[in-house]
């Protein structure tokens, strides 16, 4: 049986950073590359992608990042798990195999698919409540515009059986593209586990998959700590984390060496609550994990061991992220300075509404805020007292058009330009006066797992 394995983290969202992970092949002894380019609301940015042309669809930044990374990759015999192909795996898998043809190479690419559950969301609509909310898909299924479920690992265990060295997924989760090279090196038993033990080593899986599916926060960056950020080195080369797994289950986390960034019992701990909310119940399409016995041992020199991953059956049932049309939205940000910078604001705001009003532009939503007062924070950031205000140099204020019209939201810019010279003096200028976008509102929700089939294709080597 294999001794252990080397799996590194890829991209953490669609548009990171993949000169890290030259370092984890490099110098890494890595021998899989698990990449997660679908952040929770990426699906919706490739919609409007495939609006504008079918063939897209997918997270292009998967072409140029394997045009980077397959010589050294097949120089070191790696193979890449990856679900840039969004919301078209095909196309991804095709535009891949063409950019890396043209330089002479020959990879074996597998394509996973059948995530793709818009056939059932409309089929029954009474189905598919809300996750959060209750409301039935009735409000919104003529607005439907994608719906994919989260697969598990199997379909990658299938894939890499098969001898791919190249697998693009649709949506599956996160932590099951590192998951499934585990379980296919391993031969770890997903589906049919029949025991306790079974259950663990998955969990221990899973949990390796979480603490490395966010590239380069599972070794210090986005480190959040008060007073201890800056304790972390050289950010500007930072090595994405890496963990070495025993046939077992048991981890150690690590990087690359000679790259900047760190890991330690406090940098990991953060990854591992990130997104959590029940920590003795993680759910996953394999697993659901219990973290609640879960040991970190700092062992020194960018080393720390992971044990006591507690895992049970998963339940029935797969997540499933949807998108519908959910009108448009117009923003403009322009700045008032000294004098009475906030006693202008205020005066500019009130003739904006003043003429969305008298114009009767409909819209369901005016969202303003002031950026360097309110921004990060909202309501938990009390506004200093209204003298203090007008005494600031300058003041911005961020105002956003939420309306079920295009023709509003493409108008709403043209409220403002007048006031350069007929409204309270601003002096610092108008951001965004053309910038009209369509919304995609997200839809959680659940779907039975036998509703769902995944499929694995393997792609022609050409010659």
């Amino acid at each position: 049986m294999t001794q252990s394995i080397r799996i590194g983290s890829g991209l953490g969202f669609y548009g990171d950073n993949w000169e890290p992970v030259v370092s984890s092949i490099e110098r890494g002894n890595v021998q899989f590359i698990a990449s997660d380019h679908l952040a929770e609301l990426t699906l919706a940015i490739l919609q409007k992608d495939r609006q504008r042309d079918p063939s897209l669809g997918y997270a292009r930044d998967v072409v140029p990042m394997l045009l980077r990374l397959w010589p050294l990759m097949q120089a070191r015999g790696v193979r890449f798990v990856c679900n840039a192909g969004g919301l078209n795996p095909m196309g991804a898998a095709l535009a891949v195999r063409t950019a890396l043809m043209g330089k002479g190479w020959h990879p074996r690419i597998a394509v996973v698919s059948g995530d793709d559950v818009m056939p059932q969301l409309q089929e029954a609509p009474a189905q598919f409540d809300h996750l959060m909310n209750g409301a039935t898909v009735n409000e919104v299924r003529d607005r439907l515009v994608f719906g994919n479920a989260y697969l598990g690992a199997q379909p990658i265990v299938d894939a890499l059986g098969q001898g791919a060295e190249i697998v693009i997924t649709g949506r599956v989760a996160d932590a099951a593209l590192f998951l499934g090279p585990l379980v296919h090196s391993f031969g770890w038993k997903l589906g049919d586990a029949s025991s306790a033990e079974d259950f663990n080593r998955l969990a221990q899986g899973l949990t390796v998959g979480h603490l490395l599916e966010c590239s380069g926060q599972g070794s210090g960056g986005n480190f959040g700590a008060q007073g201890h950020w800056q304790s972390i080195p050289d950010l500007g080369h930072i090595g994405y984390p890496i963990a070495e797994v025993a046939p077992d289950g048991t981890a150690t986390l690590t990087k690359a060496p000679g790259t900047g960034g760190l890991v330690n019992f406090d940098t990991v701990r953060q990854q591992l609550l990130y997104e959590v909310h029940n920590p003795h119940a993680y759910f996953s399409p394999d697993v659901v994990l219990d973290m609640g016995q879960i040991e970190l041992t700092d062992e020194g020199q960018d080393r720390v061991r992971l044990t006591g991953a507690r895992g049970s059956p998963p339940t029935d049932q797969l997540k499933v992220v949807a998108g519908f049309k959910d009108g448009f939205k117009s923003e403009i940000t322009w700045g008032f300075s000294w004098p009475d910078a906030w006693d202008k604001v205020q005066a500019a705001e009130r003739t904006i509404r003043e003429q969305l009003s008298e114009r009767k532009i409909p819209f369901d939503e005016l969202f303003v805020e002031y950026p360097g007062l309110n921004s990060a924070h909202g309501p938990l950031a009390p506004l200093p007292p209204v003298a203090e205000l007008n005494e600031r140099a300058e003041i911005w204020v961020r105002m956003v058009l939420r309306t079920p019209s295009k023709a509003a939201a493409d108008g709403f810019g043209r409220l403002f330009p007048w006031m350069a010279l007929s409204g309270p003096a601003y002096t610092c200028g108008f951001q965004g006066l053309n910038n009209t976008s369509e919304l995609l509102g997200i839809w959680p929700t659940l779907i039975d797992r036998t509703r769902v089939k995944a499929h694995v294709e393997m792609l022609e080597v050409a010659a």
